[in-house]
């Protein structure tokens, strides 16, 4: 059940990845790129601010409104 639960987690956040790099980018190549290596891409998203002062909560909530 354990490996259910982290596959889940992964897709989620690949996921994730894929609506930040669609709102940055709004390219469809990139976005596959970025879904293929979302842990580098989420980890240099970080560290380059693009998440920081609650952007990493209104850009998921901007695709349900």
């Amino acid at each position: 059940m354990k490996t259910r639960d982290s596959g889940i987690l992964y897709f989620i956040l690949g996921i994730y990845s894929a609506m930040i790099s669609w709102h940055y980018n709004h390219s469809i190549i990139l976005l596959i790129v970025h879904y293929i290596i979302w842990p580098v891409y989420l980890i240099y998203e970080l560290f380059i601010g693009h998440l920081a002062h609650g952007l990493w909560k209104s850009i998921p909530q901007s695709y349900f409104k």
